[in-house]
């Protein structure tokens, strides 16, 4: 009998659980990238479209535990990705490894924070925590992406801050976290796995698409990526946008794009010619076949024209 009343207390409770996260309509599918490391893709397009599925999460799946990289865009995603997670193997969720703090990487957190997870970010993450612009994008995306981001959501602060080139071991593999500074964001990261050749770069690379530049420093971006080394790598994994099994292809992509628009913005500042007369006479045809170009492209431009301006006035 007392068994019984815990069997039909368990079922009970089955829904409950479920509508914890209400459940996606989206399609989530894993890819195998080597022997160990796997990763979600989303779609190109604005932070609010397919129901917030727009950046890239991985994970390495290790005979001691799952290391993550980046937690998507909403709880639900997270949760529908610790179920795909769950669907390859049962060791535990160690380590979650946050590229940088913007809102379609870390909504997520809680759910790997709730499976166990320590959460590692670099030097920038308190910052973005701390400002208002977190607190209005939250409450922000509580009405345009509800239900999946809804008042249960709530900002999860790092376990551990990165400020330089830190790795451990876990299961035979090396994590290798390089810090960047700031380059895309308050503060980048990305992890390398040398007996795999696999690079997650979070948002530092883009692929197949328009990166988002947001409120980055094109300068220290652009220096970054010069220098990043991508020799011994076989598969690059960018924070949006399809695997590169080109990492090198990958890397000049993105780097070609932030350095086109700081030679033109840059000359048109140094010209004194307006936004609008040096945007619109650019020729911006390499682009426009790309996903994101209509949603992102212009208002890149105009940002790093404001960058631009005030760079001038620095120097």
């Amino acid at each position: 009998m007392r068994f019984l009343v815990i069997c039909l207390s368990v079922f009970l409770s089955l829904p409950a659980l479920a509508e914890k996260y209400p459940p996606i309509g989206t399609n989530m599918t894993v890819q195998q990238v080597s022997q160990h490391a796997y990763y979600v893709q989303g779609e190109a397009g604005m932070a609010t479209e397919n129901e917030g599925f727009i950046s890239n999460a991985g994970f390495v799946v290790t005979n001691e535990g799952v290391v993550l990289f980046d937690a998507l865009g909403t709880p639900s995603l997270a949760w529908t990705l610790l179920q795909k997670i769950r669907e390859i193997t049962d060791k535990p969720i160690t380590h979650m490894i946050v590229s940088h703090y913007h809102a379609d990487h870390i909504y997520g957190l809680q759910v790997f924070k709730e499976a166990g997870a320590k959460i590692i970010a670099p030097v920038g993450a308190h910052t973005y925590l701390g400002s208002e612009t977190a607190a209005n994008l939250l409450d922000d995306r509580m009405m345009s992406l509800e239900p999946w981001v809804n008042e249960q959501t709530h900002l999860v602060p790092p376990d551990q801050i990165i400020d330089k080139a830190t790795r451990f071991s876990l299961g035979g593999l090396t994590f290798e976290m390089n810090y960047l500074g700031s380059a895309h964001s308050d503060g980048d990261l990305t992890l390398f796995i040398p007996e795999e050749g696999v690079l997650f770069s979070g948002d530092i690379i883009f692929e197949g698409r328009v990166p988002f530049v947001g409120d980055a420093d094109t300068k220290v971006w652009l220096s970054k990526l010069k220098d990043l080394e991508t020799d011994g790598l076989k598969v690059l994994v960018p924070g949006h946008g399809p695997h590169a099994q080109d990492p090198n292809q990958a890397v000049r992509m993105t780097r070609e794009y932030v350095a086109h628009l700081r030679s033109v913005m840059g000359k048109a500042v140094e010209d004194m010619v307006d936004f609008e007369t040096a945007f619109e006479e650019e020729d911006w045809s390499a682009y426009k076949a790309m996903p994101a170009y209509d949603a992102a492209h212009r208002r890149n431009a105009y940002q790093v024209y404001l960058a631009m301006e005030n760079e001038s006035i620095l120097n």
